[in-house]
């Protein structure tokens, strides 16, 4: 009775703490009880790795849109707001016993905010995949490594500004917007979604930390990772920025087709795309892993756990994958993915939902100064997406 109890209630479900690669059976879980727990600087990898994504190849056009000084400062207000907002999930799930991000919201706002928090982060996985394809079918390479190659792309890409610079090929980098027109004002809030998805990362915070033999030591890794992957993106910004001015592209990996005009400036080309085509590679499985969990779940609330189903498995798997695959090939840039994903369900998954879950404060746990911190991402989120998504159609009606 009590199993038949669990199957038919979602909640039981979601509120398991699974961790990211659970064990599939119990002999195997006995034999690994010699293991202590990820490490903090295992999690701090495992974090970065889910950051830094597709994302960063987005962030030197949006230095282009707001100019240097306003796109480094909204780097870093992204990354303190996404560690606000990660903080707030944390608490709220430790009060509430849940060990899932769909757990929380599901106590919080019962079965329909569950089932939306699980719209979300499909809606967002889809589109951040759908970008990783595009960019590895572009590329044509296949492989797997991990998040230290995209610090190759990074530190290739700052070695050749500094050697440009020094031999005073660079134009002067354009330090503030340039606005000419009502429609040039409005398109600064176009990159307020790329900045969004660049962090968005919550729905993998609790696998990680239910892997760790201390959990209280979540938040010192998420501060850490966020920091990090800060860094890489403000050194991607500048100095992609840098290196291409006003002819940076939406994507920034496909200005690395042109000659960079340095010696092996054409192996160097080669270096960047397959490094960081690598990384995307490693992190594909990490983001497609919460896709097809909270797809299931979507689609089969009531149903035994999908590790248990080799049916369900495949069929939930393949069916994604397709839709990915064809997705990229209709879609035309990775800007325009961002811009739709990150306006909606990343906002939400990001900033929306962990406010309105403080506002709520079922658990009586939030400060005052947590409940004005949330009204205050929540009218931004609500704000600037809004004006992102009627710029954007806009300028597509525009045809600009």
């Amino acid at each position: 009775m009590k199993d038949k109890r669990a199957r038919r209630n979602p909640k039981s479900v979601s509120q398991n703490k699974a961790p990211l690669l659970p064990s599939k059976y119990a002999q195997e879980e006995a034999i690994g009880e010699g293991f202590s727990g990820a490490s903090f600087s295992g999690a701090v990898f495992n974090l970065s790795t889910t950051i830094v994504g597709a994302g960063i190849m987005a962030l030197p056009a949006t230095m282009k849109v707001l100019g240097l000084g306003p796109g480094l400062f909204a780097v870093v207000l992204a990354a303190f707001l996404t560690e606000k907002s990660i903080d707030m999930v944390g608490r709220a799930s430790r009060a509430a016993k849940v060990g899932s991000y769909a757990g929380l919201m599901g106590d919080t706002f019962g079965p329909i905010g569950r089932a939306l928090l699980q719209v979300c982060v499909v809606t967002n996985n889809l589109g951040v995949l759908i970008v990783y394809m595009i960019i590895i079918d572009s590329l044509r390479y296949t492989s797997a490594l991990s998040v230290a190659l995209a610090v190759v792309f990074v530190v290739v890409t700052a070695g050749v500004a500094v050697m440009k610079l020094l031999e005073g090929s660079i134009d002067e980098p354009r330090m503030l917007p340039d606005i000419t027109d009502q429609a040039s004002f409005w398109k600064l809030f176009t990159v307020v979604p790329v900045l969004i998805t660049a962090y968005v990362c919550h729905y993998s915070v609790h696998p990680i930390e239910n892997e760790l033999e201390d959990q209280s030591q979540m938040g010192s890794i998420v501060r850490t990772s966020l920091i990090l992957c800060a860094c890489v993106y403000m050194a991607t910004s500048l100095f992609g920025f840098l290196l291409f001015g006003e002819k940076t592209l939406e994507d920034v990996l496909a200005n690395f087709d042109s000659n960079l005009r340095v010696p092996f400036g054409a192996l160097l080309c080669d270096v960047v795309r397959l490094s960081y085509v690598l990384h995307l590679m490693l992190v594909f499985p990490i983001i497609f892993f919460s896709l097809r969990l909270n797809l299931d779940g979507l689609l089969f609330p009531y149903a035994v756990p999908i590790a248990s189903d080799a049916r369900r498995f495949f069929a939930v798997t393949v069916g994604s994958m397709a839709f990915i695959f064809i997705g990229a090939n209709f879609i035309p840039s990775i800007w325009d993915a961002f811009q739709f994903t990150g306006a909606t369900a990343a906002t939400c998954i990001g900033f929306i939902f962990p406010a309105a879950i403080t506002i709520r404060d079922t658990r009586g746990i939030a400060t005052k100064e947590d409940k004005v911190s949330s009204w205050f991402m929540m009218v931004l989120s609500m704000f600037t997406s809004m004006v992102a998504i009627s710029s954007d159609i806009y300028t597509f009606s525009d045809g600009t």
